[in-house]
């Protein structure tokens, strides 16, 4: 909030983009209108420069509680969804790119001072990633 000065605007696309619980959205809102900056929401068509009326805040307590739900459910559902996951014996997230073997492999031609750039396309992976299995331990 530093770099925002009085006169600004800030333009969100919406209510949950900018907070994701009712207290994080109201506290924000409040101290950027209290200096003297706009918050606006595009999707809501709403638009706070301290001047608000109660119908306003209203809006915008109804509108942050239900982010806040929304939020809640999608957690509560990607919980759900691991745990079925562990249930069949899946590990949730990303599945590694390389086997242990092509990784001790990985590790010993960077050992061995091959272009890291060269073993990571032949691995077909990127070199950020690469580097990422030189840190695992």
């Amino acid at each position: 909030m530093a770099s925002v000065r009085e006169g600004d605007t800030i333009i969100c696309h919406s209510i949950d983009r900018l907070a994701r619980d009712l207290q994080d959205l109201l506290h924000l809102v409040e101290t950027l209108t209290a200096r003297g900056v706009g918050v606006r929401f595009i999707k809501e068509a709403l638009t706070f420069e301290g001047n608000t009326s109660p119908m306003q805040t209203m809006i915008l307590q109804v509108m942050g509680s239900f982010a806040q739900f929304e939020r809640s459910l999608i957690k509560e559902r990607q919980r759900e969804g691991q745990q079925a996951a562990r249930a069949k014996g899946k590990l949730p997230g990303r599945k590694k790119s390389l086997s242990p073997e092509q990784i001790t492999e990985l590790k010993a031609r960077v050992s061995a001072h091959e272009p890291k750039a060269q073993i990571a396309r032949e691995f077909g992976i990127s070199r950020e990633t690469l580097y990422a299995y030189l840190k695992a331990v």
